[in-house]
């Protein structure tokens, strides 16, 4: 399993870079290639920046007949907002109760064996990881003027919408409306990741466990994207 995930973090790291190269300069904003496309059906579609754990609810307000908003770029207050949401509110604690009882029942890492002690430490290293990226990725996406949140498509069609959620994963928006690379969301999940090890236990210290614990944190980003796309579409034909 270790293996898999090492692997499958590693065509991720792969995939970051290539797109890393293709997307548009932010300063001309030129490019080719599908980004270019991605980002004009993107930009008057409805921002969803709820926590992960509350996706489906937020999302399905987008999913009216009327025409949706155009992109308004957050304010300062409002980016403030939401990351005290995010490393305060409900939903990291729940994040860390839900992860802290998978890798309970994995007994991983081993050293912390189990009990109400060994689930204690699992809680605390999940929030403190959550803690860290989303300090991380606020410090930056506003240093970068970059929004992170998830705009829905607009477009049809399962994989053209897939392929939008996944890239998007990787983009961010400017105060323009442009995307280019996210730099934030790629370097907090990939710093959580690796300043993390200097708590673990040394069974989980090495460079490759930092790499599939950031694997993990990108691949639950593309999943929790690939929801956002699909749940008004779900939530109407469920009706």
């Amino acid at each position: 399993m270790k293996r898999f995930l090492f692997a499958f973090a590693s065509v991720l790291l792969c995939t970051i870079a290539s797109v890393a190269q293709k997307v548009p300069n932010e300063a001309n904003g030129h490019g080719t290639g599908f980004y270019t496309q991605d980002t004009s059906s993107a930009k008057h579609a409805v921002a969803d920046d709820r926590p992960e754990c509350d996706a489906p609810r937020a999302i399905s307000s987008t999913g009216s007949s009327s025409p949706p908003a155009e992109f308004v770029p957050m304010s300062r207050g409002e980016r403030f907002r939401n990351y005290l949401v995010r490393v305060a509110g409900p939903q990291p604690f729940i994040t860390a109760a839900a992860t802290a009882g998978i890798s309970q029942l994995e007994d991983t890492p081993k050293e912390w064996g189990g009990g109400g002690e060994g689930y204690g430490k699992r809680i605390g290293n999940a929030y403190a990881q959550n803690f860290i990226r989303g300090t991380l990725e606020y410090g930056v996406s506003a240093a970068l003027h970059e929004d992170n949140r998830y705009f829905v498509s607009g477009q049809t069609g399962f994989f053209r919408r897939t392929k939008y959620a996944v890239v998007s994963t990787l983009l961010a928006r400017h105060d323009g409306g442009n995307q280019s690379f996210s730099f934030s969301r790629i370097g907090s999940a990939a710093g959580a990741a690796f300043i993390s090890r200097a708590w673990q236990p040394r069974s989980i210290t090495s460079a490759g466990d930092g790499t599939v614990s950031f694997g993990i944190s990108m691949g639950s980003d593309i999943g929790f994207n690939v929801v956002r796309e699909f749940w008004p579409s779900l939530r109407r034909h469920f009706r």
